[in-house]
């Protein structure tokens, strides 16, 4: 009991634990101030940091930036008893770019947290700024669960997202690496990966996808089977109500499986796909359950 109600606290008192670290102060709002400055080289970076991918033109800018005004934000770490060094919170973007502007020393913020609540911030910050590709996302979303016992829908409450929000991005981590690097590339939507999850080539119709431009609901008619997604998309609509297709959407979301339902005047039948028995073992819990 008193472990989710500290959860539910750390997603909103994120701000006051570590400041509004990552946006530009308003013209009314305060300051914040670092606790000392620190030599870079004796600041690290967070090994468990769920964010991998530092766009190049993004740290030019703000090396550029930070060589005109200064870093207006100071970073926020944890002393490292062993090494005497410091590690990383949130803001290794400004650490890296002030490298590169040539600072010799870097504002900080100090916060003397444990391993959990480190990573937990880290997350959570990256997520609440949106600094996360949808594959980082999902990654950090799993570390969380795996290592601290976490559920869907604590993770929902901390970050501020829904449960379905939740399950949706985790179920990026089932696709190939091949189509998950087109998610870190940019080259494909998390939506459009979503719909990739349950068919027998992902990789393939991931390809098809970019090269015709495909929207997410004819990819959704790919996936479904349909080899014209524009004809399929249109059939489907005639045939079933707004009411049916977001109800499909609602048990797709909160089983993770592609859901249909086919509703006639007098019944139907819901039919939920999977690919593998590990599907179906999760599938016979949640509805045990």
């Amino acid at each position: 009991m008193n472990e989710d109600h500290s959860r539910k606290r750390l997603g909103r008192g994120l701000a006051a634990l570590i400041g509004e670290i990552d946006n530009p102060p308003a013209e009314k709002q305060e300051v914040i101030h670092a606790d000392r400055t620190v030599p870079v080289e004796f600041i690290s970076p967070n090994p468990h940091n769920p964010r991998r991918n530092f766009a190049e033109a993004e740290l030019a800018d703000l090396a550029q930036s930070i060589r005109e005004h200064g870093v207006v934000q100071p970073v926020v770490v944890r002393p490292s008893q062993a090494t005497g060094r410091f590690e990383i919170i949130a803001g290794e973007r400004r650490w890296r770019a002030a490298q590169r502007a040539g600072l010799s020393d870097l504002p900080v913020i100090i916060r003397d947290v444990d391993d959990k609540a480190a990573l937990e911030l880290a997350i959570i910050e990256n997520v609440q700024r949106t600094d996360l590709n949808p594959i980082e996302e999902a990654r950090g979303y799993q570390q969380l669960m795996d290592e601290h016992n976490y559920t869907q829908a604590d993770l929902g409450q901390v970050i501020g997202k829904s449960r379905s929000h939740v399950a949706n991005t985790l179920r990026l981590l089932r696709l190939p690496s091949e189509v998950s690097d087109l998610i870190v590339e940019g080259a494909l939507s998390a939506g459009h990966a979503r719909t990739l999850v349950n068919v027998e080539d992902p990789a393939g119709l991931a390809r098809r996808i970019i090269e015709e431009g495909l929207s997410v609901r004819q990819a959704e008619s790919l996936s479904a089977g349909g080899d014209s997604p524009g004809k399929s998309r249109r059939a489907s609509a005639a045939e079933k109500d707004p009411d049916t297709l977001s109800l499909e959407r609602l048990l797709t979301d909160h089983t993770g499986l592609k859901v249909t339902i086919n509703h006639k005047e007098k019944g139907g039948d819901v039919r939920i796909a999977y690919r593998t028995l590990e599907q179906l073992d999760e599938l016979c819990r949640l509805l045990q359950r």
